[in-house]
């Protein structure tokens, strides 16, 4: 190569060297992408619910139905998330009831409802509290801690009211049960959702 020459590859070497770059990493950047975007993933339930921590001390349903044979304050806990969520879907419509498109009935039976939701999700909640401290032997705070996630998830997992009137619909014999067996932990009457 002559001089003239040399110079001029020299002057568009990293030119030509900047734009394969550019390009490698626009293909890798798109390769990456394709593949995240086919890449198969799990259920969101199934990421944020969080582990059950099950121990031998737990008193189990003996009763028949979905919940048997996992722990009381599991189930109960799960229950009453489910009666939360409720609250909060009955709390929505009631606001749209009374703000958006206003009807005094329906604004009047989802308050109703919300109030309902709420008091049997507290009944829940106490229960699964009670469970833990004495079979556990967990104190208060710690017993909210343990169900609080458990009763988040199955909360999280309704996302309309019908749906979660379905998800509740075994929760009432689950609690039968437990004052059956339990009576001293399943105190509180149960006031029919309606």
């Amino acid at each position: 190569m002559n001089l003239p020459q040399s110079i001029a590859y020299n002057r568009a070497m990293p030119g030509i060297i900047a734009r394969c770059a550019l390009v490698a990493i626009a293909l890798v950047a798109a390769t990456s992408a394709d593949a995240q975007r086919h890449r198969r993933r799990e259920p969101r339930e199934v990421e944020r619910t969080p582990p059950v921590s099950v121990d031998k001390r737990d008193s189990v349903v003996n009763a028949p139905g979905p919940f048997a044979g996992r722990p009381y304050w599991l189930v109960l806990a799960q229950c009453g998330g489910i009666y939360f969520k409720l609250n909060t879907l009955y709390t929505d419509a009631a606001v749209h009831a009374r703000v958006v498109k206003p009807d005094p009935h329906a604004n009047a039976e989802f308050t109703k409802k919300l109030n309902q939701a709420i008091n049997i999700a507290t009944t829940y909640f106490g229960a699964a509290e009670t469970f833990l401290r004495t079979d556990r032997g967990l104190e208060r705070d710690n017993a909210i801690l343990t169900y609080d996630g458990q009763s988040r998830a199955a909360g999280e997992r309704v996302t309309t009211i019908d749906a979660g009137i379905a998800a509740a619909k075994a929760c009432p014999a689950l609690y039968q049960a437990c004052q059956t067996a339990y009576p001293k932990a399943c105190s509180a009457t149960l006031t029919p959702a309606g």
